[in-house]
């Protein structure tokens, strides 16, 4: 498995610079690629573009301040770019020609295989050598597992003018996904995602949606005051950096939240089993589209995906097409209004939370895909709804987990012994 693992760089003034010029260097490497497919006739290979670059250093001396390798990603990144675009147009959509890439819109340079290295040091900063740059500080949070491989490391920055370094790593071996034959129904879990209530689970857990309103309204009136400014002045530039600021606040806060609830489930359960939702479509449609752009679901369903495959967890990815509407009970489909937040099934009474009634929905059919059954309904008699526990999302933020509950506990000890 591939995965990508993100640090904080603090570079020098010398540093930044260096950075910047590289950054632009490759841009204006990439434009000339580009500007050499346009005048051909046939499209050259990518690996002869590729054996050009020794001749293009001899002409231009400033590409011998870079990274041999480094320069082969931007080679790599046009080709690829082009093949995306070729691929649209076979799928019929109607697209245009690549762009060139003007200043401000090439962002990131990659070293692949070779010319970087992690060092570390006894301060409060570990540091990233970069050939060609020096050793820059790193804010390394968090260990690269050992039998990891490091296969590339990408230096990003961002509009604020922040500077990350992306390691590209590689783990051949990963923990076992227990069978679906050995799993107890208790180790599994049942994900309804929302907007109120953010996720609502079988186990009886609602967590509440990220309360960004203060940020939003903040950025909106830093965005009102740079309308104000004359463009590509300096304070104009200055107000761009500060809406770039409240952007990244609110971006951080939204995946330390999801990174964080997403770590709980594949932690506490076998299996967690969420919708396979068409965000896209949801988007497209007139009502909510605001909202579902904010709930970012399918990047919550992306962060689960990787985060169970590396905790050795199950997600099971099931079709959402009638979980609200369909009773947990009897199966039987009743219609109900977004504003009606409770199920009541006429056919056979049972009564349940409108997103608790679609979590177990959810669940029972990840246990049909997975070929441990569907749970068997009660009888009316004994059906009772789940007893729902709300926890703020601050609580996700501030403890790592949306519930300090006994289940909890009680997994985290088994799993130490």
């Amino acid at each position: 498995m591939n995965y990508n693992y993100r640090y904080r760089l603090y570079p020098t003034d010398d540093q930044r610079e260096a950075l910047a010029w590289t950054l632009d260097t490759c841009r204006q490497v990439y434009n000339h690629f580009l500007n050499r497919l346009n005048e051909a006739d046939d499209v050259p290979s990518e690996y002869a573009q590729k054996n050009t670059l020794p001749d293009l250093k001899r002409e231009w001396s400033d590409l011998k301040q870079i990274h041999s390798k480094v320069l082969q990603v931007v080679v790599e990144r046009l080709y690829n770019n082009l093949r995306t675009l070729s691929g649209q147009k076979e799928n019929g959509y109607n697209v245009g020609a690549l762009r060139w890439k003007g200043a401000g819109w090439y962002k990131s340079f990659t070293y692949s295989q070779s010319g970087f290295k992690l060092i570390g040091t006894d301060t409060r900063r570990d540091r990233l050598r970069l050939s060609k740059i020096g050793e820059i500080p790193i804010a390394y949070h968090r260990e690269i597992p050992e039998n990891a491989t490091i296969k590339q490391v990408c230096i990003k920055r961002n509009a604020s003018g922040k500077w990350y370094a992306t390691f590209g790593i590689e783990i051949d071996e990963q923990p076992e996904k227990p069978a679906p034959e050995t799993i107890d129904p208790e180790d599994a879990v049942g994900i309804d995602v929302g907007i109120l209530k953010y996720a609502h689970d079988t186990d009886g857990t609602a967590v509440e949606s990220l309360d960004l309103s203060d940020e939003r309204e903040r950025l909106r009136r830093e965005q009102r005051k740079l309308s104000r400014k004359e463009k590509r002045s300096n304070n104009y530039e200055k107000q761009r950096m500060v809406v770039a600021r409240w952007h990244d606040q609110i971006a951080n806060k939204r995946r330390d939240f999801l990174h964080k609830l997403a770590h709980y489930y594949v932690e506490t359960y076998d299996v967690v089993a969420v919708e396979d939702l068409n965000v896209r479509g949801m988007m497209e449609q007139d009502r909510n589209s605001r909202n579902t752009a904010h709930s970012a679901w399918r990047t919550f369903i992306e962060i689960l995906r990787y985060k169970a495959e590396s905790a050795g967890t199950h997600l099971v990815e099931v079709n959402p097409r009638g979980t609200t509407k369909e009773c947990s009970n009897c199966g039987v489909e009743t219609e109900k209004p977004l504003w009606v937040r409770e199920h009541s099934c006429p056919s056979c009474g049972y009564e349940d939370d409108r997103d608790a009634n679609a979590a177990k929905n959810i669940l029972q059919r990840a246990f049909s895909e997975l070929g441990m059954g569907q749970a068997e309904s009660a009888p009316l008699e004994t059906a009772t709804a789940t007893d729902t526990r709300v926890v703020s999302a601050s609580r996700v933020i501030e403890r790592g987990s949306p519930a300090l509950n006994e289940r909890g506990r009680q997994t985290e000890r088994s799993r130490t012994g």
